[in-house]
């Protein structure tokens, strides 16, 4: 794998390439609108995928980037299926961390029911740390980073979240990158056999999910982060006056 010294402020780590669409879209839309540099870093090709040629996933892939308007998109090319928490993985993916230094990373959620989800969480985790090392790793001649700040999608388990991103702005162009990966998604006389996501319902429930979340701070639509660590908050007055539909 090839990559660019491009250095980041947010780097999304996601299994599959339309996983990082699905969860942190409107993120990634949003933070570039403030400036920020931003990435994605696909762990997979999706190969094992029920629906779509590895090329055609590419293509999409590429597309949706487009659409983001990322600063760059990156894979790793672990086995999809068995993405595992492994020397060789946490080595290769602390390479990416050190040429790009994202001061953020999204993933997500370390109890995903899939397992690749829930391994690429842990490898995220895991490389951010070692990352920061300075003998780790030496031969690649990489120097060390400061530990990245991580927030877990929350995406497909029941959890409370830290903090909940207003995506309200960005949502009809969070879905035009969700479309982008057609091989994956609802397509009327399609021949590929039905998956959970390939069904008729499966983005109006995504967007459903969206407003939810959005709900919770008084936004049109939102998109939901656990953080495992404290976060440390410069201005509580700024942070607690910001509108949202509590106490009312």
């Amino acid at each position: 794998m090839t990559t660019e010294n491009t250095q980041l402020d947010a780097l999304a780590v996601f299994s599959h390439p339309d996983d990082a669409e699905l969860t942190a879209a409107g993120t990634l839309l949003k933070l570039k609108s403030l400036g920020y540099r931003t990435g994605v870093l696909d762990m997979t090709r999706g190969e094992m995928g029920t629906r779509g040629t590895t090329e055609q996933r590419a293509e999409e892939a590429r597309e949706a980037a487009r659409l983001l308007r990322l600063d760059v998109r990156l894979n790793l090319e672990q086995p999809d299926g068995h993405v595992l928490v492994t020397d060789d993985a946490r080595r290769a993916l602390v390479r990416v961390l050190r040429r790009t230094s994202p001061r953020v990373l999204f993933t997500s959620h370390w109890d995903d029911p899939h397992p690749d989800h829930a391994a690429t969480a842990r490898i995220v985790r895991e490389a951010a740390r070692l990352a920061s090392m300075r003998r780790y790793d030496e031969e690649s001649g990489l120097a060390q980073i400061p530990m990245p700040m991580i927030a877990h999608a929350v995406y497909s388990r029941l959890v409370a979240p830290s903090f909940v991103v207003d995506i309200s702005e960005f949502l009809e162009e969070k879905f035009r990158a969700i479309r982008a990966h057609a091989s994956q998604f609802y397509r009327e006389g399609a021949a590929e056999p039905e998956t959970r996501i390939s069904a008729r319902d499966f983005l109006t429930q995504l967007e459903y999910r969206a407003r939810y979340y959005g709900s919770l701070i008084n936004a049109t639509a939102g998109e939901a982060y656990y953080v495992r660590e404290a976060l440390n908050v410069e201005d509580p007055v700024a942070l607690l006056t910001r509108p949202m539909n509590i106490y009312s």
